[in-house]
């Protein structure tokens, strides 16, 4: 678990949970992001923790969307917000398009961003305009959840992140040499390579090397 420190001293802490499940945390205000219960390994107990105000979903794939993990997860004011695939499967949810913005409370504001395949023969696992990429500004700090994507134009329009969580297991998201890509476009302050797979962290830190951005490899296979 990780804690940033917002510009009014509040903390903001990440748990990274799985893959492509996390759990941030504003000062007791809760997100879930893709949380799935046996989509991917170890199998999760959402019922053990804290319930969810907010849930973020990129999109249905069986490793980032779970009903029964949102309905562990749900209280009766949980605000969930996914794409319109999603919503459709899940029978509720707040849709949000790339280029959509939300304001979900005085410090928090959620922007939906593009995510999606670029190589030629990957492009049916993550088409342009299906999926979501979510940037969270809480206060002063920014950050960034790619979703499933490689590296994207639109990641050169994406300023001032000062966290990165970007996912590297081809064929389904970006090579260790598109992750340092996406990282040059971005110039983050931290980045979590995440949704790794098989992708070995070495192959991660070497393309990272130089970068001048703070790595961080956490448990996120």
């Amino acid at each position: 678990m990780d804690t940033f420190k917002t510009k009014s001293g509040r903390s903001i802490t990440v748990m990274p949970i799985k893959h492509g499940s996390m759990e941030i945390d504003y000062d007791g205000y809760t997100i879930q992001v893709d949380p799935v219960i046996s989509g991917t390994p170890p199998v999760t107990d959402y019922t053990k923790m804290r319930k969810a105000d907010l849930i973020l979903i990129t999109h249905d794939h069986y490793d980032h969307f779970d009903v029964q993990a949102v309905d562990d997860l749900r209280k009766e004011t949980t605000l969930i917000v996914t794409n319109e695939d999603t919503a459709q499967a899940l029978g509720e949810g707040e849709v949000m398009h790339n280029g959509d913005s939300l304001r979900i409370n005085d410090d928090i504001q959620l922007h939906a961003v593009a995510a999606y395949n670029t190589t030629p023969g990957h492009l049916q696992f993550h088409p342009k305009g299906r999926d979501n990429g979510f940037i969270l500004d809480i206060e002063d700090l920014r950050i960034y959840i790619a979703g499933d994507t490689e590296d994207i134009d639109e990641m050169n329009d994406i300023k001032g992140a000062d966290i990165a969580f970007l996912p590297c297991n081809q064929p389904y998201t970006m090579t260790p040499q598109q992750l340092r890509h996406a990282v040059d476009m971005l110039r983050p302050k931290v980045v979590y390579p995440y949704h790794y797979g098989d992708t070995a962290p070495e192959a991660m830190t070497e393309a990272l090397e130089g970068s001048g951005v703070d790595v961080r490899i956490r448990n996120f296979q």
